[in-house]
């Protein structure tokens, strides 16, 4: 399973790691994802979303997407 956002696609970021002498490293800032329980137009369905995306869906949230298990 790919580490990305169901609906924004939004996936791993990389970089480096900078110690206090400037030697680079190289990391990786994963997205925070949770598993939700989505009903779209009617169908529920799991997906993986973005905390992010659950808190836009929570106060924004369309028509056709609602949440069904919000903490």
């Amino acid at each position: 399973m790919s580490r990305k956002c169901d609906i924004l696609n939004k996936g791993p970021q990389y970089g480096n790691s900078r110690s206090k002498s400037l030697n680079a490293s190289k990391k990786k800032w994963d997205v925070n994802l949770q598993s939700i329980k989505v009903a779209i137009n009617g169908k529920e369905q799991k997906l993986m979303l973005s905390t992010k995306m659950i808190r836009t869906l929570k106060n924004k949230s369309k028509e056709n997407i609602i949440l069904i298990n919000s903490k």
